[in-house]
């Protein structure tokens, strides 16, 4: 009775949280305009889905790190997981739709007590497996330590966190200790040949900016990761990926305490780019939650934006025909994945 009253009292908390932020972000649309407004400017109002290509799939909050940009506010007292039951759903998903790729993403996915079934059973379908990992969670628990083969053997693609290529910025936003196990796992990946040339593994790299900022350009940061790891550390991966952080979840209330929120947002809107918003990810993307619930994309699971009810609301009621034009759900928080050249989870749009 304890447990069920503290697991209601902790998603009325959660609740609260999301309406908080939902009113901060409808706050804006007085100081600056709307997306909506936005989009009909350049006349990709409604913005419309083009297809299901990819299913995003998040396996749980649990995660091993608590860093300051999370827009999951994942962490190790996180305890949604992804049952086995609504993953079965995913894999009949799969099968009846033109999925091409599962992104797999959490939290630290990987702490999924199914993920290496469900792995399994996914790339026996043919299809592009992508792990986001944020590195540590390989080597500072001996549970995970086989895990990069274990990629290896079933050829996952792995995009990991890595906001800088210095300790001082990496420990900063992540946590003190984190960038020395993320070289760690960055060397163990490249020993199993992941971001050789020619090896066909994929090791892909993300950048977060610090503060309240927008990535620079993302070709001319890769260039300097490459060489920067390279030369310090005999590092090799193949593509640096820069995201935008949104203004959700720990990001906004770090806006909200450094009194910078309302700058941040005006500098959203005034880089909107159209040729970006034409590409946004939520267009080809199907995101799934924990509990199976659907979403645009991950940003919407964690304002709890339902989908177009016309399409589906679980993984369960999964159908294409009724996902691959639907009209996608917006809000304030999208223009971060708009602005300048554009921000997705495979990095800059144009």
């Amino acid at each position: 009775m304890q447990e069920k009253t503290q697991s209601l009292q902790k998603r009325g908390s959660e609740l609260a949280q999301v309406k908080r932020q939902m009113e901060v972000l409808t706050s804006s649309i007085d100081k600056t305009c709307s997306f909506s407004s936005k989009l009909k400017e350049t006349d990709l109002f409604p913005l419309k889905a083009t297809g299901v290509e990819i299913l995003q799939i998040n396996l749980g909050y649990m995660c091993n790190q608590v860093c300051e940009h999370c827009h999951v506010d994942a962490g190790p007292d996180r305890k949604e997981i992804m049952t086995k039951e609504t993953l079965n759903y995913c894999l009949q998903a799969i099968d009846n739709s033109n999925v091409n790729t599962v992104d797999l993403t959490g939290g630290a996915p990987e702490m999924n007590p199914h993920f290496k079934w469900f792995v399994e059973e996914v790339t026996k379908r043919d299809v592009k497996v992508i792990v986001r990992s944020n590195l540590t969670i390989l080597v500072t628990n001996k549970n995970f330590r086989t895990f990069p083969e274990f990629f290896k053997k079933h050829g996952v693609t792995v995009i990991a966190s890595m906001p800088c290529y210095t300790k001082e910025n990496v420990d900063k936003q992540r946590g003190e200790g984190v960038f020395g196990e993320s070289i760690e796992a960055l060397l163990i990946l490249n020993e199993l040949g992941y971001g050789v040339e020619g090896s066909g593994l994929e090791l892909n790299l993300v950048f977060n900016p610090g503060g309240a900022s927008l990535p620079g350009p993302q070709a001319g940061l890769q260039a300097d990761y490459k060489v920067r790891l390279k030369e310090d550390f005999g590092i090799v991966f193949n593509e640096l990926f820069t995201i935008t952080n949104l203004p959700i979840s720990r990001f906004l209330d770090y806006l909200l305490v450094i009194k910078k929120y309302d700058e941040y947002m005006q500098k959203l809107v005034d880089a909107y780019n159209p040729k970006a918003a034409e590409q946004v990810m939520c267009r080809n993307t199907v995101s799934v939650g924990w509990t199976g619930d659907l979403f645009d994309c991950d940003f919407n699971q964690m304002l709890l934006l339902n989908m177009d009810p016309k399409s589906a609301s679980n993984i369960r009621d999964f159908e294409s025909k009724n996902l691959d034009d639907r009209t996608i759900t917006i809000h304030q928080h999208c223009f971060g994945c708009t602005a300048g050249a554009g921000s997705s989870c495979q990095g800059s749009l144009t």
